[in-house]
């Protein structure tokens, strides 16, 4: 029997968790953060205007053209900091920051800094031990994902990344079924309801359940839509 979240009826989720400012905070199964309606209108319309515009022919790509796990998922998806972030220009030192940044070109990479300056890191770094690593991250990199009728991932561990922070969009009404973001280790999945936000340490395997819809075109954008943040150092911090 698979766990899902329930915020009224699951116990474990009750007993251990925090609800401040609409941040919900859950210990177990495992550290994780969770946030319904973090953005607002004027940001999901601001998201809205690019996922539509990558949700058209030619611009996302398979996972061995975006740095995804090949082999474990068959949905499209696009780097952004590979399209805003020219790092042709940047020194041969790895550590360096890229010289050219476009990335306020993106309304996503602008919005999603909502994830540094919110005060929603600091919630969940400071609800583990294991956690408060995401402070020292000096890098991140988003991604955007669609999936559509039969496409899925794997279950994947993302250990090159100390913290990820993945946020689900889709057309109201939902017009597909599966999607769920599950983690077979701990027999739990997390819904991924339209503007939920969940974030949970790199370590933590997890997977995304194959996607159905009944007669829609790819390109309607009726299917499941990820904003993936992954959070990672680069130097050391103390």
């Amino acid at each position: 029997m698979v766990m899902r979240m329930d915020y009224l009826n699951y116990r474990k989720q009750s007993q251990s968790s925090l609800s401040t400012g609409g941040v919900k905070v859950y210990k177990e199964p495992f550290p994780h953060l969770i946030l319904e309606n973090f953005y607002d209108e004027k940001e999901l319309e601001l998201i809205w205007e690019e996922l539509k515009f990558y949700t058209k022919p030619k611009k996302l790509l398979g996972a061995e053209h975006y740095k995804g796990v090949k082999g474990y998922t068959n949905a499209k998806a696009i780097s952004l900091d590979a399209v805003y972030i020219d790092y042709s220009t940047s020194t041969p030192d790895t550590s360096a920051s890229p010289l050219t940044n476009y990335r306020d070109l993106s309304n996503i990479l602008t919005v999603n800094r909502k994830l540094f300056t919110s005060g929603v890191l600091k919630t969940y770094a400071d609800m583990d031990h294991c956690c408060n690593v995401a402070l020292r991250s000096s890098h991140d990199y988003t991604k955007v994902r669609y999936y559509h009728d039969g496409e899925y991932y794997k279950p994947h561990v993302d250990a090159m990344f100390n913290t990820l922070a993945f946020s689900y969009f889709h057309k109201e009404p939902k017009a597909f079924s599966g999607g769920e973001l599950y983690f077979p280790y701990y027999n739990y999945e997390f819904p991924c309801d339209n503007n939920t936000f969940i974030i949970f340490p790199g370590w933590v395997e997890h997977g995304v359940r194959e996607v159905k819809i009944k007669e829609s075109d790819y390109f309607d954008g009726l299917g499941r839509y990820a904003i993936t943040s992954f959070l990672t150092t680069r130097e050391r911090k103390l």
